[in-house]
Formats: C-alpha cells, sequence, structure tokens
C-alpha cells in the first residue's frame, strides 16, 4: 500500500498505471474510518486492478465551524484498517493541494438536487461536496467511484455533477452499512456513548415503522406519526420526509410508478445522524 500527499505524485503514479490498462476504483473519504468505509473498498478493490481512497476532511462542506472543528480525525488508526484491506493507495492531500488558489465552493448546477432535506438545512453543504468531489476526479480519474447509500442525496448529486461536468467515471452506490441492531454506520457515531447510540436506534425503528405500515397512511401521516415518535424520546427530530428516490421531490401519495424513500435526521447529544430507507 502507498501513500501520497502532493497531487503531482499521485497523477504520474496513477497515469503509469493506466498505461497499463489497469482500471481504478476511487473512494472519497472524510476519514474516521469504520466498517462502512472498508466495505466501500473492500467492493472497490473486488471491481478493479487498483483501489485508491482518499482521507481529506473538507473545510467548504460545513456550513458550521463548530461541527468541522469537532468532526474526528484519526489518520494513523485509518492508515492502520486500511492496511488489513485491499487498498492499494492512500491519498492524503492537505488543504493547499486540494484548494490551491481560495478556500472556497464553485457554484455547480445541480438541478435543484441541492435545495431540499440536507441542503436546506445545511446551506453551501453540497456546493462544498460538489466542489471537493470534481476536484477528486479530476486529479484521480477513476474508472468508477463509490459511494454509500447512506448519504443517498449526495449520491444523487454526485451522479449530476458526473453528468454536467462531463466526467468519464461510473457511479457506484453501495447499501448502507449498520450495526448489529441497525444504526447506520457513521463517522460522527465515534462522538456518542454507548447510551446515545442505544437511544439513536430510534431513527431506524422509526424508519422500518413507516415501511412496514405505509399503506394504511399518506405520506403525511407517516411522518406525522413519526415526529410523534420523537417527541417522546431524547432525539432532536430535524426533518422527517418521503420523497421520491430520483427526484427527491416530495410525495403527497403513493404510486407504483413514484420510488419512495424516507429520510430522517436528527440530533443527540449535539451530534447530528442521517439515514434513509426505501419504502417502495
Amino acid at each position: 500500500m502507498q501513500i501520497f500527499t502532493k497531487v503531482s505524485d499521485l497523477q504520474n503514479h496513477l497515469s503509469q498505471l493506466r498505461a497499463q490498462g489497469l482500471s481504478i476504483g476511487f473512494v472519497p473519504t472524510m476519514g474516521a474510518l469504520h466498517s462502512g468505509h472498508l466495505a466501500l473498498i473492500d467492493h472497490a478493490s473486488r471491481e478493479n486492478d487498483i483501489s485508491i481512497i482518499s482521507i481529506f476532511v473538507n473545510p467548504t462542506q460545513f456550513n458550521n465551524k463548530t461541527d468541522l472543528a469537532k468532526y474526528p480525525r484519526e489518520v494513523d488508526s485509518d492508515i492502520a484498517k486500511l492496511e488489513k484491506t485491499g487498498c492499494d493507495i492512500i491519498f492524503l492531500p492537505s488543504e493547499e493541494e486540494m484548494y490551491p488558489e481560495k478556500t472556497e465552493s464553485v457554484k455547480i448546477d445541480l438541478n435543484g438536487l441541492d435545495t431540499v432535506m440536507e441542503g436546506a438545512h445545511r446551506p453551501g453543504h453540497f456546493d462544498g461536496v460538489a466542489t471537493i468531489v470534481g476536484r477528486f476526479f479530476e486529479i484521480v480519474n477513476p474508472t468508477k467511484a463509490y459511494f454509500g447509500e447512506k448519504d443517498f442525496q449526495q449520491l444523487l448529486i454526485i451522479r449530476q455533477l458526473t453528468k454536467v461536468m462531463g466526467f468519464d467515471v461510473e457511479i457506484i452506490p453501495h447499501p448502507i452499512e449498520r450495526s448489529q441492531k441497525g444504526l447506520a454506520l457513521s463517522s460522527r457515531n465515534q462522538l456518542l456513548s454507548d447510551e446515545d447510540q442505544e437511544k439513536s436506534l430510534i431513527i431506524w425503528q422509526s424508519l422500518n415503522w413507516m415501511k412496514e405500515n405505509y399503506k394504511d397512511h399518506s405520506p403525511q401521516e407517516l411522518i406525522n406519526l413519526v415526529s410523534q415518535r420523537f417527541e417522546g424520546s431524547e432525539l432532536e427530530l430535524e426533518y422527517a420526509q418521503i420523497v421520491n428516490e430520483n427526484t427527491l421531490l416530495p410525495l403527497d401519495s403513493w404510486s407504483n410508478t413514484d420510488p419512495a424513500r424516507a429520510f430522517i435526521a436528527a440530533y443527540i447529544s449535539g451530534v447530528r445522524l442521517i439515514d434513509n430507507l426505501q419504502l417502495i
């Protein structure tokens, strides 16, 4: 496994690999790796000759400076975990390498996918995501890139980014990795006590409840009932939404032609958690 910190060094190495006709699978991360990330790199390793993971806490996708400061950074631990996988290359750039001129986002037409749910509650977040992923795609020029479905809205936005910018990369989704009890794996989970993680299971339980009961209620009725469930918990519900999973537009009725997906965002002990589940 090789580690690169400079864009030029990585690009020189990758150009040699491409000259040999080798395919490159890419997994962009912000580190604090858990088994969900490792599953992504394993997925990339199975489908490509070379697998590469980036670790970079991107400042432009945080609209809250406190959230950025609190985000876990565990590079040594991350490297140790990756050594036990099929990862071939780790890219560990500095902020200066990724933003050589100015640390700011570039506005990209994301077809409205960035204005709802996460975009509505985290202004500028997806501008930062699209900017950094676009920069990584320019640097790495991967054959395939892998994204977890926990950040389902981000997955759709990356697909839109790829289309708008003309990147020749196949975007591969990976199912949500969960704890034994069902909590969606996230680097932010490390900021929670065992007790808080147990309490947070209400998110997964509520999503499952919606899937089991959607035939008996309208989308809005389901959302109202889930909101009531959270009122009796120690989590602060930021939003619960049911949308068309292709457009992310809210559903007001059930249709066989509309794939429906439920999304929840909530806080516990100052930590923000998100999750989603396809209903139909």
